[in-house]
């Protein structure tokens, strides 16, 4: 069966394993005789520490963990016209 549904009896037998993964991040469809009929999703919650949510999108594969060996150099600021940022500020209070 697939690693993100699992049957009713599964469910209780490994609800501790299953917590773990929607924990982070992972949703997980609880299933009776094949046919999905519950889902279980992690809370979201808006004020996460930054370092909460870089492991959480590393736990679902959308990041990968920075390692020296990949580790790469920001590349430079694009430059821009003299007082343009200030304008721009300027311009975004105005609305």
């Amino acid at each position: 069966m697939d690693l993100n549904s699992v049957g009713i009896r599964e469910a209780k037998i490994d609800l501790s394993k299953i917590l773990k993964r929607v924990k982070s991040g992972r949703e997980v469809v609880i299933t009776d005789r094949g046919h999905p009929i519950a889902k279980i999703v992690p809370l979201v919650s808006e004020n996460l520490p930054l370092e909460e949510r870089v492991r959480r999108l590393e736990g679902q594969g959308l990041l990968l963990p920075v390692s020296k060996k990949n580790r790469r150099p920001l590349p430079p600021p694009l430059p821009t016209p003299e007082g343009a940022a200030q304008g721009f500020l300027q311009e975004d209070r105005n609305r």
